[in-house]
């Protein structure tokens, strides 16, 4: 299995606009980030992640020729506005695509896409085949690929985290229930959101995602959905334990 971070940023991105912090003008390459999402290898399939308003440039910059599935943790912008992109590999593919996300999830595609889902469409739009979720505990299959769905709090909103194998991922989340703790138990590789050092609403901070990724104790442990306001990577990377890194844009991981 090979995973693509094709972004690593929260909803702003990094540099936000019109930001002089010194994170916003770093020249590292570490420090730019993009709309978080992931590009799954595994068994011959190419699955991603949630596609967001840079869905498109990250596509481009991975050289991604073909999609077999999109699977969505939840309906938040920032991960969504970019499914009108994946009418490229329409065309290419001549299929429709398969999209994964709970009802509630769809529901809202449906209403911020109506023209996709349209009884009479315009020609060229994209062409989805849909796939509810209906279960956060019971498996599901992905192009024949078992994933097995975790439950987590973005504040008050349930969205998913998954698991493939080995690989766990889950961004956009503040809590963890100690039974969706035990679905991640025993990954080899855990990605996890650390937003900022400071409290916040609905995400994890870096020291709680530490504190997570501490009792689980993956062989690796990457935190992603970051802010301007965790700080400059190299200086934050230096101070994390030798199994957590922080993920970057373009970062490749083999399991």
């Amino acid at each position: 299995m090979k995973i693509t971070f094709l972004g690593t940023g929260t909803s702003q991105g990094v540099p936000v606009i019109g930001c002089q912090c010194a994170v916003c003008l770093s020249v590292d390459y570490r420090d730019k980030r993009l709309r978080v999402s992931v590009h799954v290898q595994i068994g011959g399939k190419s699955i991603i992640i949630d596609s967001g308003p840079d869905f498109r440039q990250q596509a481009l910059r991975a050289r991604i020729d073909h999609l077999d599935a999109l699977v969505f943790t939840h309906e938040h912008k920032d991960h969504t506005a970019g499914m009108d992109d994946i009418r490229a590999y329409n065309f290419r593919q001549q299929q429709d695509m398969p999209v994964y996300a709970e009802p509630r999830v769809l529901y809202q595609l449906r209403q911020e896409y109506a023209y996709i889902f349209a009884e009479h469409k315009y020609p060229g739009v994209p062409q989805v085949k849909v796939h509810p979720i209906l279960s956060d505990t019971d498996s599901f299959w992905v192009e024949g690929i078992e994933v097995h769905p975790i439950r987590a709090l973005h504040y008050k909103l349930p969205v998913l985290g998954f698991r493939i194998g080995g690989f766990t991922y889950l961004t956009d989340a503040n809590h963890l229930s100690p039974e969706s703790m035990e679905r991640m138990r025993g990954s080899e590789v855990i990605v996890l959101n650390a937003l900022r050092h400071e409290k916040h609403i609905s995400h994890f901070t870096l020291r709680e995602a530490v504190d997570i990724l501490t009792e689980l104790a993956p062989a690796r442990g990457y935190l992603t959905h970051i802010s301007h306001q965790l700080g400059r990577h190299r200086e934050v990377e230096a101070e994390l334990p030798p199994f957590i890194r922080l993920a970057y844009d373009g970062l490749q991981v083999t399991l």
